[in-house]
């Protein structure tokens, strides 16, 4: 398979500043998206701290693959499952003892969700209430578990989920990462094929923007970084109440005919020739 992906961030319609941090490493086809928290705590420092901690863990796999694993593990995980998780688990000590040692950094910290693809095993690690989604087939399936309180009340059947949109608790984790020294961490496989598209996106669009109108932008825009601006505005014109961050990635059937080498090979010569580039 081929993968084309691209990501957008916005501070939105009402905050002032943007907490929210995502990176696409492409060599490693990893995609590391958190939705810091704390405002005048420095939430923005704990978000990319984050993010910066996953991507280089993961991108230290070659130079250091023995590294210990932290945290549970299910012992059939990939050792990039593995790791995804374990670079979560370092994270969130990073937050917490930046925040320990800096008194204007108390009470910082972050929502995480990263996924990495190798062939067509999907590595998903996830802390707080920032999403990860697949459509396929025109489904639109839910790969991550919100850690909220209005979450697990849905769960539990004290609410419904009707109850629970509207609920002025939404904002509240039960798990978060900078919160405590030790962290619990979601951690899963799953099996990608062509045409499958993947969504990390931070709480600023699922709180104004229903999954239907999600799948249905997936569906109808092809190009990753056109998609995610698009879902981004829609958030901005519900209001934007929070920064918003969209990260879409497209799963291709990657042809291996004598056409896909031609097509291959015009792209090289536009992008050598300065006329095409990209990502």
């Amino acid at each position: 398979m081929r993968i084309v992906s691209g990501g957008v961030t916005d501070v939105g319609r009402v905050r002032t500043n943007n907490e929210d941090c995502f990176r696409i490493v492409a060599p490693l086809n990893l995609f590391v998206l958190a939705d810091g928290m704390g405002g005048e705590a420095h939430g923005e420092i704990a978000s990319a701290l984050a993010v910066e901690t996953v991507m280089k863990h993961c991108l230290d796999a070659e130079t250091n693959p023995a590294a210990r694993v932290l945290g549970k593990v299910e012992p059939n995980w990939s050792a990039n499952t593995k790791r995804l998780s374990t670079a979560v688990h370092l994270a969130n000590r990073s937050i917490f003892k930046s925040a320990q040692e800096h008194m204007e950094q108390h009470g910082m910290g972050a929502t995480l969700t990263a996924a990495w693809i190798d062939g067509t095993k999907l590595s998903i690690a996830h802390v707080g209430d920032s999403r990860a989604y697949l459509l396929r087939g025109g489904n639109l399936l839910q790969l991550t578990r919100d850690h909220s309180l209005v979450a697990e009340q849905v769960r539990r059947g004290i609410l419904t989920i009707a109850e629970a949109e509207e609920s002025e608790m939404q904002s509240v984790l039960l798990r978060a990462l900078g919160a405590q020294p030790e962290i619990e961490v979601d951690a899963e496989e799953h099996t990608l094929f062509p045409r499958d598209v993947l969504l990390l996106c931070s709480d600023g669009l699922t709180r104004v923007v229903t999954e239907p109108e999600i799948a249905g932008v997936l569906q109808a825009e092809p190009d990753p970084v056109r998609g995610a601006e698009e879902l981004v505005a829609l958030a901005n014109e519900r209001g934007g109440p929070d920064n918003i961050t969209v990260v879409v990635v497209r799963l291709l059937k990657d042809s291996k005919g004598w056409f896909s080498w031609l097509r291959r090979g015009e792209r090289k010569n536009l992008g050598a020739n300065g006329n095409a580039g990209g990502n």
